[in-house]
């Protein structure tokens, strides 16, 4: 008797498992390159490298009984630790775990969609929050001149609401408390009613103690808003883009104040070649020299199929907000990439 039980139970649970299956659906995006990069100044001249960047995206969805879609998303990206958490370490390629970020959503036409960010996520403000060229501060690997942002992090919450109005999507994230710090909270609005313009507007909050140092304020900046808002127009083959970045501590004085401006000009020769020219700057009140750091970035890309080839070179001055010679650099670099 016990044999039959056991012969009907397995077949039970391999009912439910392909039941499951069936309903669902699990889908893999990837993308790999190779990459080749120079740099150059005082303290760096000469210093060439080869790598490769690889990301695989696993995302398993389904629709339930109640009309409710779930998502699962899990990234695999070898190259994402390569700076700590805290962007003050830079580490070695291919170091650490190659797990990236995860989330999982939930949604439906009628009640807008949910996304809790395991680990990797971005508050409301932060996904608005890129500047018009792109964070090309970023490739530099600087602690001076860290963009800081809302706090956001592991286990941050962020909710899309419904289409409400044609052309104008909102969202607002939460992210709970850690240690002393006090929760944080941001909401973004994005509007795209007319053809070819994109406007943009995120605000988020990192309230914290006086203590706080991670990745999201950089400095002691206690608690603090950030204020992001970024247009971009395409006009035939043209696209230009503006954004500004502001970030307030609420400290006695504002010498962790931080204001970042940026455009971007690109240009489309055809359905395979393209052209850019970006810059950025950024106003650190914690700098004693009042000396803005300057970045500048021009790319061109030749797209076939799944492959891209593009070159691109870059130039930052004063990379922590002084006049120093060594704080001067450049960048030139040349990538093959293919997207599956």
């Amino acid at each position: 008797m016990n044999n039959f039980k056991k012969i009907g139970m397995t077949a039970l649970a391999a009912s439910l498992v392909s039941t499951s299956v069936f309903a669902g659906e699990m889908t893999v995006a990837g993308s790999a390159s190779i990459n080749y990069e120079i740099y150059s100044g005082t303290d760096q001249n000469g210093s060439k490298s080869f790598s490769m960047g690889n990301q695989l995206t696993f995302t398993g969805s389904g629709e339930l009984d109640n009309g409710m879609n779930v998502a699962l998303s899990f990234v695999l990206d070898q190259n994402d630790d390569k700076k700590a958490d805290d962007q003050t370490t830079v580490g070695s390629y291919n170091a650490g775990s190659p797990f990236d970020s995860h989330s999982v959503t939930i949604s439906s036409d009628a009640l807008g969609s949910f996304k809790f960010q395991g680990e990797g996520g971005d508050s409301a403000q932060n996904a608005v929050g890129d500047t018009a060229a792109g964070n090309i501060w970023d490739n530099f690997d600087s602690t001076a001149t860290v963009l800081k942002e809302s706090g956001a992090g592991d286990n941050t919450m962020l909710y899309t609401l419904p289409t409400l109005v044609d052309g104008v999507a909102l969202a607002v994230s939460y992210n709970a408390n850690n240690g002393q710090d006090e929760s944080n909270s941001a909401y973004s609005v994005v509007y795209t009613g007319v053809e070819g313009l994109t406007v943009s507007y995120g605000h988020g909050s990192s309230d914290g103690d006086a203590s706080r140092t991670d990745h999201t304020t950089s400095l002691t900046d206690g608690n603090a808003d950030t204020t992001s808002m970024k247009a971009s127009y395409v006009y035939g083959a043209v696209t230009l883009a503006y954004s500004d970045h502001e970030h307030d501590a609420s400290k006695a004085d504002d010498t962790n104040d931080q204001d970042a401006t940026s455009w971007k000009v690109s240009y489309t020769v055809s359905d395979a070649i393209s052209v850019s020219y970006a810059s950025e700057e950024i106003d650190s009140k914690a700098s004693t020299t009042n000396v803005d750091a300057e970045y500048t970035k021009i790319v061109t890309s030749y797209t076939s199929g799944g492959m891209t080839v593009s070159a691109n070179y870059q130039e930052a001055e004063n990379i922590d907000f002084s006049t120093a010679v060594a704080q001067d650099k450049e960048y030139y670099g040349l990538s093959l990439t293919f997207a599956f």
